[in-house]
């Protein structure tokens, strides 16, 4: 109520001084209320910011010759496109069309590429979900294993895969939003690659933004970490 009485009270401040004025319409009909953009600092979600940050500065690293995303943040897709050539899968394939960008329809537990095949792939703040039914997909407690087992079978030999997903002290599943995995967990799933790098967002920002080669302790700390997971296959 008080934020509300302060939007009022501004409207007319603002009205007043909007007299004589025709470069806009103003009217109360038309009003937008919004009463908790009022903050000291600039929030915004640490995840998701952090985890896309750190694959692209891994993809201008890397430069691979074009790169392909199963279902990761279409925002992080859209900008890459503009430096590398990426083709996007998702569950639900979004209307989204841009120079560099292409964007198709494939599921997790058959993904639509040979074995040993992609040279660059990322799946990022994804595999928590599968399995859990939240967007559309089947019931399957081991859904999110079969969706490992297709990126793990996929990525070429000497490919890179970036892989997000939350990290804490315990494995626990939020029924139907996600799962929280421990390090050790993501560890022994993507045991046949080699860990290139590992990752952290933790969960307080007094302990950091996105804390490169991290520490399993680090991520064993955390009750609702993200966890950033550069893996590699072997050698070509």
């Amino acid at each position: 109520m008080r934020d509300y009485l302060y939007f009022l009270r501004e409207y007319w401040r603002y009205k007043k001084l909007h007299n004589g004025k025709e470069r806009f319409s103003l009217r109360w009909r038309d009003r937008y209320v919004c009463l908790r953009d009022k903050t000291s600092v600039t929030g915004f979600d640490r995840h998701y910011v952090y985890h896309t940050a750190w694959a692209a500065r891994i993809l201008a690293e890397t430069s691979p010759e074009r790169h392909i995303d199963i279902s990761s943040s279409l925002y992080f897709c859209a900008l890459v496109s503009a430096f590398i050539p990426v083709q996007f899968f998702d569950y639900r394939r979004p209307d989204l069309e841009l120079d560099g960008l292409r964007c198709d329809a494939a599921d997790l537990s058959g993904l639509p590429f040979a074995d040993n095949s992609v040279t660059s792939l990322s799946c990022m703040h994804v595999i928590e979900h599968v399995g859990l039914g939240r967007y559309g997909d089947p019931v399957d407690p081991d859904g999110d294993l079969k969706a490992i087992a297709e990126l793990t079978r996929v990525v070429a030999k000497g490919g890179d895969l970036l892989f997000v997903v939350p990290v804490g002290d315990a494995p626990l599943i939020m029924f139907n939003a996600h799962r929280i995995y421990t390090y050790e967990q993501i560890i022994r799933y993507f045991a046949s690659l080699e860990l290139v790098e590992f990752a952290l967002i933790p969960d307080h920002p007094p302990d950091g933004g996105l804390i490169r080669n991290a520490t399993k302790a680090q991520s064993d700390a955390q009750r609702y970490g993200c966890g950033c997971f550069w893996f590699r296959k072997g050698h070509p």
